[in-house]
């Protein structure tokens, strides 16, 4: 009987998943703890910004390099994690990020995220073997109550926000007119595709890796600035940084406590679609006419 339950402890140990592995090697702390790792972390943080947002390819490498030089230093672990993210950067910024929904752009930009995405991904389970980088889309855990009402909670927040911000700033004209059912349909798929790269990047890939050196707040915080910095680079201008890195937050926030990437992924197609909703309206306004701002 000793001997079953000992076999059956080892193969629980076995099926443990790497998800729990890595949430255990997360750092401790708050956001005053000090870290030697917030110093290369916080400029691989600047050298998003400098890229995506200022447009100074020479000082964002720069500061990547500058980045990387110091994690060298601090801890060998943190250098390897942060080179990922700055490969990452670097394929982001070789590609133009707007919103044209040509084919070619589509199929340009698409590339260019699935490599920020995979390579990390793939060199953290096939050559690090740290399985730092997980994409938990079944956890076998049920949504709590809150969850759940959370999702239609969202739609009604975006209901609310999203006309008043898109018609009101004038910055739908960042996005280009669908009037052709194969321009909606290629709308539609970039608004959500490029919605479901954004939670593996910035909150799988990003959060994760800052995750294992940082406490929660500081590696928060420094992918919320990259978040905003991408999507502000996209088109989402004005005061749209107000409302978008409070979400990058709370996104990485409900990550942390769900470790569910298919309830993430929910959260934010459910704002995309009533953006692709506000985007049809605000460019044919006889179309989809439900919005009040």
């Amino acid at each position: 009987m000793v001997e079953q339950q000992s076999g059956a402890a080892a193969v629980g140990l076995r099926r443990e998943r790497p998800t729990a592995r890595a949430a255990r090697s997360w750092a401790a702390g708050s956001w005053r703890t000090p870290s030697w790792a917030l110093l290369p972390a916080g400029l691989v943080s600047l050298a998003g910004f400098t890229l995506l947002v200022l447009h100074q390819p020479l000082i964002g490498y720069g500061l990547l390099v500058l980045a990387l030089a110091v994690s060298a230093v601090v801890d060998r672990a943190l250098f390897r994690d942060l080179l990922l993210v700055a490969f990452s950067l670097t394929v982001m910024s070789l590609v133009p990020i707007t919103t044209d929904i040509s084919v070619d752009h589509m199929t340009v930009m698409g590339a260019a995220m699935i490599l920020a995405v995979g390579v990390p991904y793939a060199v953290s389970r096939f050559i690090y073997r740290d399985h730092a980088i997980t994409f938990p889309v079944r956890t076998g855990q049920p949504w709590t109550r809150a969850e759940k009402w959370y999702l239609p909670a969202v739609l009604v927040i975006g209901y609310a926000l999203l006309p008043v911000y898109m018609l009101g700033t004038g910055v739908y004209a960042n996005w280009p007119a669908a009037d052709e059912p194969g321009e909606v349909a290629r709308l539609f798929v970039g608004t959500n595709g490029l919605g479901v790269l954004d939670e593996l990047f910035f909150i799988c890939t990003v959060f994760a890796l800052l995750r294992r050196h940082l406490p929660r707040a500081q590696a928060n915080i420094l992918q919320a600035v990259l978040f905003t910095s991408f999507l502000w680079e996209l088109g989402f201008h004005a005061w749209a940084p107000f409302f978008i890195f409070p979400f990058a937050l709370l996104q990485a926030f409900i990550f942390t406590r769900t470790r569910s990437l298919s309830y993430i992924i929910c959260v934010h197609l459910l704002f995309d679609f009533v953006l692709f909703l506000v985007l049809i309206h605000a460019h044919n306004r006889a179309w989809i006419d439900i919005f009040v701002w």
